[in-house]
C-alpha cells in the first residue's frame, strides 16, 4: 500500500505543478495584439462555371 501511496501522492504533485504553470501563464504573459492580414487570390473568390 506504501507504493500505491507514493504514486498517488507524486501524480497530485506533478498535477499541481501543471496547474500552477497554467495559472502562471494565464496571470502574468499578455498575448501580442496585432492586426493579420491574408491575401486570397481572386480566382479562389471566383465562382467556377
Amino acid at each position: 500500500m506504501p507504493t500505491l501511496f507514493r504514486f498517488l501522492v507524486t501524480l497530485a504533485v506533478l498535477a499541481g505543478i501543471a496547474y500552477g504553470a497554467m495559472f502562471a501563464l494565464v496571470m502574468f504573459v499578455e498575448p501580442k495584439k496585432a492586426e493579420m492580414t491574408v491575401r486570397i487570390p481572386p480566382e479562389k473568390l471566383a465562382p467556377k462555371k
